[in-house]
């Protein structure tokens, strides 16, 4: 049981992880995999990199996105133990399929001496993973978080070749967390939420008018989550809704970006990302009655792994089009002795394409769409709260996006 407490507030630390992490923030970063950091002259360089507004065109820029999310029903085959004895062979069971609305918006102000200001309000990240068969919903009959991001920046340009900016992270984080692994036995229902703080920095240097680079970063965050939790165990008994917190850390991020643009007005960018999910070592609980902080607030080892993510986006400008496509190598940071059914990931592969029309001087429209293809991966854990042994399989993700943007 203490197994499952730790899993349903992991999630709060999923921000970032490779399946569940949302860097497709916009008409564009779907479009191209997110490969759109030292190329940019749309409103999303606010959030993506917004050193870059230093070197738009001088007029307010706004874009309004909707993200559609659909994540397909994961399968897992093979045996588990839950921590109450109970052990279940031959498991062949689906997880829920999922689908998700995401409204994004950017804005790049005009120039205010040589500043530009910018905002971008995204979903970051999020996760939505509903088992309704047993073993899994002993583990995760539902895993739901919400998470929206307010960033607010300013740029600066140090000379005609490279600009500065800094951010303010606003991160507002919610989940719903349950899980069954007995009926009126045990169980679990959390809920919580926090708002948490962090900063960005980036970098963008134009050497030559065809050529651009860029370095941009993102803080480390603690998520302060707070809640209640609604347990039940048989020994020692503990039937009630107790008080809940617990800090998690959002890992920092930095990607290095590189982009050409050729005389035919194709422009080909490589970013490498880097999320420093090592950071992640143990995730610690606290409970306001010490016998739920005595069978539930366990420390658990977690040792998450630094992730890597190879970005390439093609850009193919025509007189009132504007054609995109990317593909996307994202690796997963959980290891393999801490994968179970709230967080059936592993490493993905994904294509996109995308493009954009210009309506008028002030307005472009777009569409976009991004398949994400995720390996099957192997399980063999066992420790003294559970043991799972099988495969997690079809874990793909469609991602479809649609956009307008104005300039005033």
């Amino acid at each position: 049981m203490k197994k499952i407490v730790s899993l349903s507030l992991i999630v709060s630390s999923m921000l970032m992880a490779g399946g569940y992490k949302i860097p497709e923030n916009s008409l564009n970063g779907v479009a191209l995999s997110a490969a759109n950091i030292a190329h940019n002259k749309s409103a999303d360089a606010a959030y993506y990199n917004p050193a870059n507004m230093v070197f738009m065109q001088d007029s307010n820029h706004m874009e309004l996105d909707f993200t559609y999310i659909g994540l397909n029903k994961v399968n897992f085959k093979g045996s588990s133990t839950t921590s109450l004895g109970v052990t279940t062979n031959n498991v062949d069971i689906d997880s829920k399929k999922e689908s998700f609305l995401i409204p994004t918006v950017h804005y790049v102000s005009g120039k205010a001496g040589e500043t530009r200001i910018g905002l971008s309000i995204v979903a970051p990240a999020g996760l939505s993973k509903r088992w309704d068969k047993q073993p899994a919903m002993g583990k995760a009959e539902e895993f739901t978080l919400k998470v929206i991001e307010i960033n607010p920046t300013v740029a600066i340009p140090v000379n005609d070749k490279v600009a500065l900016a800094f951010g303010f992270r606003i991160v507002h984080a919610e989940g719903v967390v349950k899980a069954t692994p007995a009926l009126n036995v045990a169980y679990q229902d959390m809920t919580g939420d926090s708002i948490d703080y962090g900063y960005n920095f980036a970098l963008a240097y134009k050497p030559t008018s065809d050529l651009e680079m860029a370095f941009t970063y993102r803080s480390q965050i603690i998520l302060t989550q707070e809640g209640t939790a609604d347990l039940k165990y048989p020994s020692p008994a503990i039937s009630g809704s107790y008080d809940a917190s617990i800090d998690v850390i959002l890992p920092a991020c930095a990607s290095l970006a590189l982009a050409y643009t050729l005389p035919s007005k194709t422009t080909v960018e490589f970013v490498y990302e880097r999320n420093m999910w090592s950071a992640y070592k143990e995730l610690n609980f606290n409970y306001s009655d010490a016998t739920a902080e005595a069978v539930f607030g366990k420390s658990k080892s977690k040792n998450w792994n630094d992730t890597n993510a190879f970005r390439l986006g093609v850009t193919q400008e025509l007189d009132n089009m504007t054609l995109m496509a990317g593909m996307v190598y994202d690796e997963s940071p959980v290891p393999d002795k801490t994968m179970s059914f709230e967080l059936p990931d592993s490493n993905s592969f994904s294509v996109s394409l995308g493009g954009r029309y210009q309506v008028n001087d002030k307005i472009e429209i777009g569409l976009a769409a991004l398949y994400s293809m995720r390996e099957s991966r192997s399980v063999n854990n066992a420790n003294a709260n559970d043991t799972v042994t099988g495969e997690f399989s079809n874990g793909n993700v469609l991602i479809v996006s649609t956009g307008i943007s104005y300039k005033f």
